[in-house]
Order: C-alpha cells, then structure tokens, then sequence
C-alpha cells in the first residue's frame, strides 16, 4: 500500500533564515540599482572644499582662543580670592582669640557674665541684636563684635564670588573643549578631502602653497608708506622676523602662530599688551575704515565676524598668518574681505 505520509516542511527557524537572506538580497539590490555612482572631485573643487575648511577651522580656533583666555583669567582671579578668603580667616581668628581673651579677664574679676563665652563660638549678629547682652559688654567688647561681623560678611562674600567663578570656569573649559574638537574635525576633515588626490595632485597643491609663501617674501613691493607709530613700527618689524613660520591653531609664538597669536606677539616686543583674540583686539584702538588711510603696523581685520587679523605692510599688503598649511607671509589686502583697520 502505497504511504500517504505528509513531506517533511522545513523548520521555522529555516523558513526565517531564507526569508530574511532573500530580503536582505532584494534590498542590495535596489539600492546597488537606484545609488548614484560616487563621484570624485576635482583637485580645484578638493582645494575650494579645504580652503573653506581652514577658514572655518580658524573662526573655531579664534572661539578656543577666547575661551583659553577666560579660563587663565578664571583661574588668576580665582587664585586670588581664596588668597584673600584663607587671609581674611586668619584675621577674623584673631579677632576671636582677641575678644576671648578680654572676656576671660572680665569673667575672672566678676565683670561679664560666663553666657558671654557664647559669642566666642556663636553668630555674633544674633547677640548685638539683643541690648540684655549689649548691657553687659564694654565698648571695646561691641567694637570688637562689630569688627567680627564685617569680616564674617566680607568672608562670605568672597566664598560666594569664588563658587559663581568656579561655576564659570567650568562652563568655559566645557566649552574651551567643545571648540578643541571642533577645529581638530575641521582639520580632520580637511586631511580626508586632500587623500581623495592622486599623489601628482596633492604635489601641484603643496607646489602652488610654496609658491605663494615664497613669492610673498621675495618680491613683494611694499612701497614706502610710513608706520602709525613707533611702536606699530616696532610690532611690524618684530612680525616681519617670523616671515616663514607655520601656522599653528592656538600657537602665539616664538615659532610658530595662529593670526592672533601673532599680532599680540609683535606688539609685546613693541612694549604693548593687546589682547589674544582678532575681536577682542578689533577694540584696542581707533578704527579706520579706509584702506587708503592705513599705515603700516595698523591692525586689519576681515571678515565680517572678524576672525582674522593681521598688520598693514603698506602698498596693499598684509603680513599675517594665513591659515593651516601655511606660514607666515605677506599677501595682497584684497584677497580677503576686508573690513577695517585699528591703530593700537
């Protein structure tokens, strides 16, 4: 007799396993169907895509340079009032040691009464508000209190002021970190662009980078303009001695810069203080919105969130630090957005 047994269905786990393959099969091959080929770019598109990169990495790098600068400051001004605070303790434990002593003597001729001790190791506030106790303290007593007390609110206002700047210093150096990456991704991404070229690629750009910085400070004419000062003078020439140096994100010197960090560099050999970012030192002075009025040694600033700095060389020039992968050099004043000049 012939079996009617059923075949034998495959297992669940299998049906699932073939199911889920054939899907996966069906879904590559859609996309491998509908994606667009990846297209490569050009050596000139890869150099437009990084130089906006390294102008991009240098406004985070101003934005790091700020938040570096508030947090030494935080952290002088910091220093200072727990100076101030662990002074001000040994103070206000003299003056306990000082009104102890008077009210032992007094307690041991029969003068004051023992209770009095309590303001040794008490709120002095809660007792000068209390004339059953002012009744029983000399004048000199009261002054001391007196004396106490204001050093008790200057304590805690120091303490206050140092926990506000603490919260701050916090936040600046979350932030110092944030703006940290931030350039590094920038950088980052930059380096990936230029590994997209060809090796011939990558040559003619480094070629073309050397011949800027090389042409910059061989045959540049600056012409005979005069300098705003002596001292603008003296930054200029103090610059002028670090043509050739690389940029560097957050460097100030002596080898190697970020814009910034040059121009507060040539002006402290000059003897002047300015200060670490391009818009903070846009404020040091007296603005001046003509090119044609600019001497050399002003401070000139681009673009319109002024990022980037660097001092007039005369005859339309600008000597600064560019951006990564450059040094420090001369370049034409019009190869940037100007916006204007500070005469420090």
């Amino acid at each position: 007799m012939a079996s009617h047994r059923r075949p034998k269905q495959p297992s669940r786990t299998r049906v699932t396993v073939l199911t889920t393959a054939a899907a996966a099969a069906v879904a590559l091959s859609a996309n491998a169907a509908n994606a667009a080929p990846t297209e490569k770019l050009g050596k000139d598109e890869v150099k437009a895509k990084v130089d906006k990169l390294y102008e991009q990495a240098e406004q985070a790098t101003e934005k790091y340079n700020g938040a570096k600068e508030k947090q030494h400051k935080l952290q002088k001004e910091i220093s200072t009032i727990q100076d101030n605070v662990a002074r001000g303790q040994e103070e206000l434990n003299k003056l306990r040691d000082g009104l102890g002593s008077m009210a032992t003597a007094q307690y041991r001729s029969g003068g004051i009464d023992p209770s009095v001790q309590l303001l040794l190791s008490s709120d002095p506030d809660d007792y000068l508000d209390k004339a059953s106790t002012l009744d029983q303290l000399s004048g000199q007593q009261v002054d001391a209190l007196k004396k106490i007390q204001d050093k008790q609110r200057e304590l805690a206002q120091e303490r206050a002021e140092a926990t506000e700047k603490l919260k701050d210093l916090s936040s600046t150096r979350t932030q110092l970190e944030h703006k940290k990456k931030e350039v590094q991704g920038k950088l980052a991404e930059a380096q990936k662009l230029l590994n997209t070229l060809t090796a011939k690629e990558k040559a003619e750009i480094a070629a073309k980078q050397q011949r800027a910085d090389r042409s910059s400070s061989d045959r540049v004419d600056l012409g005979d303009a005069p300098p705003a000062s002596n001292r603008a003078s003296a930054a200029f020439s103090a610059a002028q001695s670090k043509i050739g140096s690389p940029y560097v994100y957050g460097a100030t010197g002596p080898s190697s810069f970020d814009c910034s960090g040059l121009t507060s560099w040539a002006y402290a050999q000059a003897g002047v203080t300015i200060p670490r970012t391009s818009e903070a030192q846009a404020g040091t002075g007296t603005r001046i919105y003509s090119q044609s009025d600019l001497k050399v040694g002003d401070l000139v600033f681009f673009y319109g969130d002024l990022h980037h700095v660097g001092l007039y060389a005369g005859n339309g020039q600008v000597l600064h630090a560019p951006h990564t992968g450059a040094v420090v050099r001369y370049e034409a004043i019009g190869n940037m957005p100007f916006q204007f000049g500070v005469r420090v």
